[in-house]
């Protein structure tokens, strides 16, 4: 069993989740950002687009937001009628942003290949072609000893894989067998194909259904039942 080194940032899964969270959220719904504590729940607790899927409860996000904060990797803003929260992740680690985004996509898929990262971000940052990712991944991987060490670890190839994974160190070392058996659900290719699409789809419906709400709740109208 072999782990591999820990970075000077270790964040708790939980912490991963709500950072990652805010950070795609960012991206896809911008209209609704920064978030409220109640929409950042939802979205950490999404079934779709998440790896693993968490089921946290309002305690839990909340003391994760206080982490954060103290780490300078998230910012509230107080001035409306809900304190609504954002990431700062980019400056805080002083990162370029197309490793910002590989690193979200991390914290939230687990470990992926570079053709799924690729794929995954679209929504995010559109990379030029593989190479461009592999190229920030590589960065991240060779980061100094004077900016924090690492942040991403190139993993073994698994049995029957054609590509090998990435996986983030934002949450301390990392035990590559535990990833193993990941592999079997993936394409020839590595590549999540039309799956990560299908998730792509339920993840905005299910950010639609949230704004539904809370644009009802605010005008005090009763949310409309299923389909």
């Amino acid at each position: 069993m072999t782990l591999t080194p820990a970075t000077s940032l270790t964040l708790s899964p939980v912490e991963a989740r709500v950072l990652g969270t805010l950070m795609e959220k960012a991206r896809t719904v911008p209209d609704s950002y920064p978030l409220s504590l109640n929409s950042l729940m939802l979205g950490c607790n999404q079934k779709s687009s998440r790896d693993p899927v968490m089921d946290l409860g309002e305690s839990h996000v909340a003391s994760a937001l206080d982490s954060l904060l103290a780490q300078n990797l998230v910012r509230a803003n107080t001035s409306g009628r809900v304190t609504r929260y954002e990431h700062n992740f980019q400056r805080g680690l002083q990162v370029p942003e197309q490793s910002a985004v590989l690193l979200g996509l991390l914290m939230l898929r687990g470990p992926q290949t570079a053709a799924e990262l690729r794929l995954n971000t679209e929504r995010w940052y559109r990379f030029a072609d593989i190479s461009s990712v592999e190229g920030f991944l590589e960065e991240l991987q060779d980061r100094s000893a004077e900016k924090g060490g690492p942040l991403v670890i190139k993993l073994a190839r698994a049995p029957g894989a054609r590509e090998q994974r990435w996986a983030h160190l934002l949450c301390g070392p990392v035990d590559e067998t535990q990833f193993a058996h990941a592999a079997g659900g993936r394409g020839a290719d590595g590549s999540s194909g039309n799956l990560a699409r299908i998730e792509q789809l339920e993840a905005e419906v299910a950010q639609l259904k949230t704004i539904v709400h809370q644009l009802c709740t605010e005008l005090g109208m009763a949310p409309p039942g299923p389909a």
